[in-house]
């Protein structure tokens, strides 16, 4: 089971966090000034990275506040988990994956309010907690 840590309540299995998407997005001042190409690409264009991603999470059957994390797509580790309107936390060089990416993404300007730090990390073996095999060619499979 994957263990994700709320910034606000620790570590929590998966099943009690909703995915918010991209975390930092930019909000226009005055949507009503944006072309329908500009709003289009605001409300439906987001970053895909392989690697390192920041994303907005929701502890849904706990606290039900919004908390931002660090989370490796491909490998799905969250590497940190941080309040809202906290400046995203500097990631180790040897745990970034290839596709770079989140460092450096401004702050989401304090809309959820708070401060703190945190990480975690988790597995999502098999039935019986075991990691998946790896099938002909090197690749893993996640169940």
């Amino acid at each position: 089971m994957l263990l994700i840590e709320c910034p606000y309540c620790g570590k929590r299995p998966e099943l009690e966090f909703g995915h918010g998407g991209q975390a930092h997005v930019a909000r226009a001042k005055n949507p009503a000034d944006l072309s329908a190409q500009e709003w289009a690409d605001f409300l439906y264009m987001r970053s895909n990275i392989k690697g390192v991603h920041a994303e907005r999470w929701r502890h849904t059957h706990g606290c039900g506040r919004f908390f931002n994390a660090l989370r490796d797509t491909t490998t799905d580790h969250f590497l940190a988990t941080y309040k809202s309107g906290e400046p995203q936390p500097a990631v180790a060089a040897g745990a970034v994956g290839d596709g770079g990416g989140a460092a450096g993404a401004p702050d989401d300007g304090g809309r959820d309010g708070g401060a703190g730090t945190g990480s975690t990390s988790g597995d999502r073996g098999g039935a019986g907690g075991g990691s998946a095999e790896a099938p002909a060619g090197g690749a893993q499979v996640r169940p």
